[in-house]
């Protein structure tokens, strides 16, 4: 590594140690050491550096000793970078952040942020981040690999466009596009490529990429396109072109509880606006909007004997053929 950049890794590890100390007060060594992923003895020589800088950092003897500074220091050396100013937008997501290659960058700006606070601000702040915690996928969401995440999000921001071997789901599966990369967004962890291609804007789930190159032509980003309208506006679409028909179904009361589990929220909606007054047993009549026979059939299912399809007779026969292929496998 060349010694100058080697001279500013340390000494962005100087400033980055200072300010924990600023921040946090007293922290051992070996608090520091993992803070900064160093070992105990380039603190100990850091902190050597620093006090022969002239900055008053003491250590305390004893169980409950560690490296401080003297009551009423601080430093203004809190300016953040361009890179760190920019990560703040991910505060809350740090596993994104991270996806994104902007975990340690995400961290030396908290850093900095913090050191930067008042002492009230500081202590409501950091109370704040060990009380709450943002999870954003959904349960049961195991990640997807997604091997050209940096590289797509390196195009967005300098605005290059992407020549791309893609993965969808309707026939022909494979396809090759040229796209000018819009914007990012994260969604129930899946990461979505917004681009524009032959004139219009498309979604791409990032995880179906299977080639990626960069090209090195800058495109003319649209002045009046808005990311967040957009997504808006694609999962209205997205919702309302979803459902090709309706069902009649009667749940039992145990079915009509289990609805917000099993079922996506649209159809729960719809069935609790459509339901019918309980019959004397507690079964409730309804309407549920559904994607397909195939698919209903599948999700209906999953209530067992606290669901009937009435309609249609395509599906409600899918239903009684799967009930007997049950009993029949089972022997009964």
């Amino acid at each position: 590594m060349p010694a100058r950049q080697t001279g500013r890794m340390r000494a962005s590890r100087l400033v980055s140690l200072l300010l924990l100390l600023q921040s946090r007060g007293r922290m051992t060594a070996q608090e520091l050491a993992d803070e900064l992923e160093v070992s105990l003895r380039t603190i100990y020589r850091d902190v050597e550096s620093l006090s022969a800088a002239g900055v008053p950092v003491y250590a305390d003897r004893g169980p409950a000793g560690g490296y401080r500074l003297l009551d009423g220091y601080r430093t203004r050396l809190t300016g953040l970078t361009t890179e760190e100013a920019e990560s703040l937008f991910l505060t809350g997501l740090p596993g994104p952040a991270a996806e994104l290659g902007l975990g340690t960058v995400l961290a030396a700006a908290e850093l900095k942020l913090m050191a930067a606070l008042p002492p009230q601000l500081a202590e409501r702040a950091a109370r704040i981040r060990e009380r709450f915690h943002l999870d954003a996928p959904g349960w049961f969401h195991g990640e997807e690999p997604t091997p050209y995440l940096n590289t797509v999000a390196d195009a967005v921001w300098k605005q290059r466009r992407l020549h791309m071997r893609y993965r969808r789901w309707k026939t022909p599966t494979d396809i090759t596009r040229t796209v000018d990369p819009l914007g990012l967004v994260l969604k129930a962890g899946n990461w979505y490529l917004i681009g524009r291609s032959d004139g219009d804007e498309r979604t791409y789930r990032v995880d179906r990429i299977l080639g990626l190159q960069m090209i090195e032509e800058e495109f003319e980003r649209p002045v009046d396109f808005d990311l967040a309208e957009f997504w808006r506006s694609y999962l209205e679409r997205f919702r309302s072109g979803m459902f090709s028909g309706e069902a009649v179904v009667r749940f039992s009361p145990d079915g009509m509880r289990a609805l917000r589990h099993l079922l996506t929220p649209e159809v729960i909606r719809a069935a609790q606006r459509n339901a019918g007054p309980p019959d004397e047993d507690g079964w409730v009549r309804t309407v549920i909007p559904i994607e397909s026979i195939r698919h209903a059939h599948t999700e209906l299912l999953k209530f067992g004997a606290d669901a009937e399809v009435l309609e249609p007779r395509e599906l409600r026969d899918r239903i009684v053929g799967s009930a007997h292929a049950i009993l029949a496998r089972y022997g009964a």
